[in-house]
Order: structure tokens, then C-alpha cells, then sequence
């Protein structure tokens, strides 16, 4: 047997138990793909170096920019006025206002920015009406994937499998090849999403839920019991029984969150951290009649001192997938020197950590419970690297571009699908007009690139091509239809549906999409059939990314302010991938026959 197959499936492994485990970052994973195809002669250096010039990485990469052109001219604030109507309307109906407002806007741009711009409309809907953030976070996400997969150019995913098709030899898709079924799958999957997540998420309040909009009036903040503290050992309801000046509003114990309604019975206990609720005159004189109890200390950079007044706003901000502070340590980041912003708690994964936060290193979708006044967050706002919760009406827009940003975005569509110009050219010069014409600051445009989607796009393409240059991929279609039979084409795209879907889970959309095309094309050409309906399948598989916030980044974006945690994802995403399995392989035979 050749050694380069071998060497390129130890490659694989290796890269597999990468991106499970996140022992490395992404963008170093990649690399190591890149070192080990050429250094071991799978691939020539050129060859291993051709994702970063290949037309799924720049078109991603420019689209990218073009949304974040959307954005900064305001033209996304459509979102906010036209779901401001529904906040009332009870949560099936918003659910289903969400849904179609999401997806419309997902199907023609990326899909991270409108669901970050979604988020604090969600916080802002939470706090006028009694509905949890928690019931809403995680089907935006998935209704900005659903919408995604409308188009070719809704998500990265369906950009990268277009660019393998093409340089397999394929002829590619066109930019509403995916259209027919992605509605399909859009409305079964919104539809699966409105039915079982009012019933299956669980009621989780996110500290900013509680911030009222009256900041000049009320504030929340943090205080501590000390051991000599005559609350110790007395009940949390009689402390805060009667409608008191200063409400509870969070627990936390030994970095365990108790919401105010599951703490009322339990007995207060030395170092137990209170986030109240008051007027800072209600609140001074609240530690004016106990003894032992303080305002909690903030991290100011390198080290942790008290907190000095209670005149700052308390906020979440979540970590993006691409933020520039990911790995690095919170003491690391200068916070306080560069804004003025101090940091109280870093909530992970549904659990928040007080101790020791100064050497945590950040990870994606981390939420920052930050102390600071309106200029240091806005401050913090216009570096890109997390999303303040609040304040997203703050943002300043460029409203005078608005209707030339919104022009260019629709040229690039229009030139693409109705006159064929190539798609990566077409978002060039929507690029170049953006920055042109000044709805977008080239720091801006920079800034907007995600250079964790775009390496891993870049190390992970020459591994899709070294599949199909060493035969790895004609061996793994042996074994497939040693198991498959082929004289049933349903059996074909649901094996590779549910094969590219399992994947996903556990690594991200773009890898599963790389480790399948090849196998897809292959196959399709052992069996002389169209190779179209297979690639289509491992499309809307590499999207079906609902049952963990590993694969897909909007899911990982809600899961801080949502306080999530895995299983929350699996409640709803697990059926809804089953449901969307069985979709796929009776719909796609229809609209791509094989």
C-alpha cells in the first residue's frame, strides 16, 4: 500500500483530535495542516499553500467585509424596529417574527454578524416582557444557520464546498442553486425549532436581563459577606423579603449560579457574593445596616482592588469567535489602562468564576461581567473583540451610506446570479466600493475579518485536495459501497447527510465540509451520476450544526448570554438534526434527481 494515504490519514486523525479537544487554536491547527501535507511530500509547497489564495477564502473574507459595511451604515437596524412590534405578541409568534426577519437576512449575508446584532434586541425584549433570554438565544442561532443554507453565499460552508467542487473538476453552483431546498429545510427546521424550544429550553436569566433601562436611577452590582457578617446563617428570603429598596438578583456560591427565585431558601453563608439591584444611596445605606458585608473587588488589569463607587454601569460582554483576546489572560488585556473598564466575573459555560480571574485565558464565548461608565464602553465596543450586551442603539452609524451600502450588497448579487460574473470577482468590487465610497473605514474592514474562519479555511482546503491526490478518498468510497447499495439514491444522501452532520458536531462546518466533499465527488464519478445531489447533501449536512456550540460560531456567540450549557443544545438540536435528516433525503432527490 502507498505511504502517502497512510501518512495523509495520520494526518487526519491527528487534525481530528485537534479540533475536537481544542488543545491547540484553530488558526494553529491549521497551520499544522499545512507544515505536515508538505513537509511529509503529500502535497508541493504550492500546493499546500493554496487555500490562502483560494476563492472560498477570499470570497468569505470579502464578504466579511461587506457585511460589516451593512452594519456600520445602520442598515441592519431593520432587525431591531421591525421585532420591536412583536415583543409582545407571546414567544411562539416572536419565535416565529424571528425566524423569518433572521433567516431573510442570513440568506444574504454572514450570518455571525445578524446574530450578534440580534442579541441585544433579545436582552432589550427580555426586559420589557417576562420571557427568558434563554428561550430565544439558541433559535436565533439556528434559524441564522437555517436561513444560511439558502443561498451560496448565506454561509461560508456552502462557498467552500462550491470552490472544492470546482477545482475537483466539477462545474460548481450558481448562487441560488441552493434555494429550492433550503426553503424546504428552512421552514421544516423553523417549524421544529417553534414546536419544541418554548418546551425543551430551559428559563435561564442573564445578569444583563436585570439591568434596567433607567441607568441613571438603578444599578446592579456586587457585594460580599465577610465572616463576621450578622447575615450569615439567615435566610435569603427574610433578607430580602418585602419589597425591599434593594432586590436580589443572583446568588453565587462557590462559582454556582442560584437566579433570586431558586435562592429564596437557602441559608446565606460566608463569601456568598449578592448581585443587588438598587440606587446607589439604596444600596450604600443597605451595607450601612449590616456589618460584614462589601462591595465586591474588580480586576483592574494586573491585579484585583475594591470597588471604588457604585456611580459605573455593570454589562456583559461576550468574547466573538474572533476576538483578538482569545487566549490571552484577563490581566493581559489591559482593560482598565486602554478604557477604563474593570472586570467583576468571567461567566464559561453557564458557570461563573470569581477567583482567580486574572490568569484565566479567554475562550470564544465567554461572557465578561465588566464595570465601567458609558464612554469606556463605548470604547470597548468599537474594537470588535467582544459584544457588549447592552447599548447596541449606542452604535454610531453611518445612516447617510446606508442606501449606497445596501445598493453595493445587491449589485454583488445581482452581477453573480443574473450576469454571471464570478462570485469572488463580483464581492471584490463590492469591497473596493464599500471602502470607496466610505460606508466602511478600512481599520473597520480589517477588523471585521475573521481570521479563525479564514485560516481554518486555508488549512483545511489543501487537505480536502490531498484527499483526492493520493486515492485516500477512492479508498474510504470503496468501503462505502461495500455497505451502500447504490441502486438506491436516497441511501447515497443520507449516508452522506448524516455522516458530514455527525462530523460537524464534533468539529466545525467547514472541516466536515472539507473531509466529505472528496469522498463525494469521488463517489459520484465511481458511479457515473450526477455528483451535484451529493454535494448538495454534504452542504445542508455541514450546516446542520445544532446539537452542540462547537460546530457552528452564532452557536457558541449565545451560549454566555444565554448561560447555556451542552445539554441545552442537544434538547432541541437532536431532533431537530433527525428531522432535518429525514427532510434532506426525501427532498433532495426531488429538486436534484441522481
Amino acid at each position: 500500500m502507498p505511504m502517502e494515504p497512510v501518512l495523509l490519514t495520520g494526518i487526519i486523525l491527528i487534525t481530528l483530535v485537534l479540533f475536537i479537544t481544542r488543545l491547540l487554536p484553530i488558526a494553529l491547527t491549521s497551520i499544522f495542516i499545512i507544515a505536515a501535507l508538505a513537509l511529509t511530500g503529500i502535497l508541493e509547497p504550492h500546493e499546500a499553500l493554496q487555500g490562502f489564495s483560494s476563492t472560498a477564502t477570499i470570497t468569505v473574507a470579502a464578504m466579511l467585509i461587506l457585511s460589516a459595511g451593512l452594519m456600520r451604515t445602520g442598515a441592519l437596524e431593520f432587525l431591531r424596529r421591525s421585532l420591536s412590534n412583536y415583543c409582545e405578541l407571546g414567544l411562539p409568534r416572536l419565535l416565529l417574527a424571528f425566524a423569518l426577519v433572521v433567516a431573510l437576512s442570513s440568506a444574504f449575508m454572514n450570518n455571525t454578524p445578524v446574530v450578534v446584532i440580534m442579541i441585544p434586541v433579545i436582552m432589550t425584549a427580555c426586559r420589557r416582557t417576562r420571557l427568558q433570554a434563554s428561550k430565544l438565544l439558541i433559535p436565533v442561532s439556528y434559524f441564522s444557520i437555517l436561513g444560511g443554507t439558502c443561498t451560496l453565499i448565506g454561509t461560508g460552508t456552502n462557498l467552500l464546498i462550491d470552490d472544492l467542487f470546482r477545482r475537483a473538476g466539477g462545474p460548481g453552483f450558481n448562487v441560488f442553486d441552493f434555494t429550492s431546498v433550503g426553503l424546504v429545510y428552512l421552514v421544516v427546521g423553523a417549524a421544529v425549532v417553534i414546536l419544541l424550544a418554548p418546551r425543551l429550553l430551559p428559563e435561564r436569566a442573564s445578569l444583563s436581563v436585570f439591568l434596567t433601562q433607567q441607568r441613571d436611577a438603578t444599578f446592579v452590582t456586587e457585594v460580599v459577606l465577610q465572616p463576621d457578617s450578622p447575615l450569615i446563617g439567615r435566610n435569603v428570603g427574610e433578607v430580602f423579603s418585602g419589597g425591599g429598596s434593594v432586590q436580589l438578583r443572583e446568588l453565587i456560591r462557590n462559582e454556582e449560579l442560584f437566579m433570586a427565585t431558586r435562592a429564596e431558601n437557602l441559608t446565606l453563608e460566608s463569601d456568598d457574593a449578592l448581585i443587588v439591584e438598587g440606587s446607589p444611596q439604596e444600596i450604600a445605606r443597605f451595607l450601612a445596616s449590616f456589618s460584614g458585608i462589601e462591595l465586591a473587588s474588580v480586576v483592574e488589569d494586573e491585579q484585583r482592588v475594591p470597588m471604588k463607587t457604585l456611580q459605573l454601569r455593570l454589562v456583559e460582554a461576550v468574547v466573538l469567535p474572533d476576538s483578538r483576546f482569545i487566549g490571552r489572560a484577563v490581566r493581559d488585556l489591559g482593560l482598565n489602562r486602554l478604557y477604563g473598564v474593570k472586570v467583576m466575573a468571567v461567566q464559561r459555560r453557564g458557570r461563573a468564576h470569581r477567583y482567580q480571574i486574572r490568569a484565566m485565558r479567554l475562550q470564544p464565548g465567554d461572557v465578561l461581567l465588566l464595570q465601567s461608565d458609558d464612554n469606556g464602553f463605548a470604547a470597548l465596543r468599537e474594537t470588535g473583540a467582544v459584544l457588549v450586551v447592552e447599548g447596541v442603539e449606542q452604535t454610531v452609524h453611518r445612516r447617510q451610506r446606508m442606501p449606497i451600502a445596501v445598493a453595493i450588497m445587491a449589485a454583488v448579487v445581482i452581477s453573480a446570479s443574473v450576469f454571471g460574473l464570478p462570485l469572488v470577482i463580483s464581492a471584490l468590487v463590492g469591497v473596493g466600493l464599500m471602502l470607496g465610497t466610505r460606508c466602511l473605514r478600512l481599520d473597520e474592514a480589517l477588523q471585521s475579518l475573521d481570521l479563525t474562519t479564514l485560516m481554518l479555511l486555508a488549512g483545511t482546503i489543501p487537505l480536502g485536495v490531498a484527499m483526492l491526490k493520493t486515492g485516500l478518498a477512492e479508498q474510504i468510497v470503496s468501503v462505502l459501497l461495500h455497505w451502500i447499495d447504490p441502486s438506491h439514491p436516497w441511501m447515497l444522501i443520507s449516508t452522506l447527510y448524516l455522516m458530514t452532520a455527525v462530523l460537524t458536531a464534533f468539529l466545525s462546518n467547514h472541516a466536515a465540509a472539507v473531509l466529505l466533499t472528496p469522498i463525494a465527488f469521488r463517489l459520484a464519478a465511481d458511479l457515473g451520476i450526477d455528483p451535484h445531489p451529493l454535494m448538495i447533501a454534504v452542504a445542508f449536512g455541514a450546516s446542520a450544526s445544532f446539537a452542540t456550540p462547537i460546530g457552528y460560531q452564532t452557536n457558541m456567540i449565545v451560549m454566555g448570554p444565554g448561560g447555556y450549557t451542552f445539554s441545552d443544545y442537544l434538547r432541541v438540536g437532536l431532533p431537530l438534526t433527525i428531522v432535518l435528516w429525514i427532510t434532506a433525503t426525501l427532498v433532495i432527490p426531488i429538486f436534484w434527481p441522481l
